[in-house]
């Protein structure tokens, strides 16, 4: 009994593990069912996505365009009609972007 109960609790160890090196982008370019490109609106409650911006190691590099968001990573900054919100964060993100100049997407 006690093998089973910590070949389960290694089991369980391993699969969040696994869980928490997944990266926030899957491979149809959503995070919590968000396409990840489009017209985005900032705001300070109630967003679709937490959003932490971080020099390194992101999970999505964004371009800031003014027309044709139509790409993953290219997002339009908008003050009405967004196809989804963020929230600007220090900690705890539901996904971690790098701005760029050019190359936006997965990195």
């Amino acid at each position: 009994m006690k093998k089973l109960s910590a070949i389960l609790c290694i089991c369980f160890v391993l699969l969040s593990a696994i869980a928490a090196f997944a990266g926030a982008v899957d491979n149809n370019g959503t995070c919590k069912s968000i396409k990840l490109w489009g017209k985005v609106q900032v705001v300070t409650a109630f967003p679709d996505l937490k959003v932490q911006v971080v020099k390194a190691f992101p999970d999505l590099r964004v371009q800031k365009v003014t027309a044709f968001p139509d790409k993953l990573g290219k997002w339009q900054f908008v003050t009405a009609f967004p196809d989804f919100k963020i929230k600007f964060v220090d900690a705890f993100p539901d996904l971690k972007i790098q701005f760029v100049d050019a190359f936006p997407g997965r990195p």
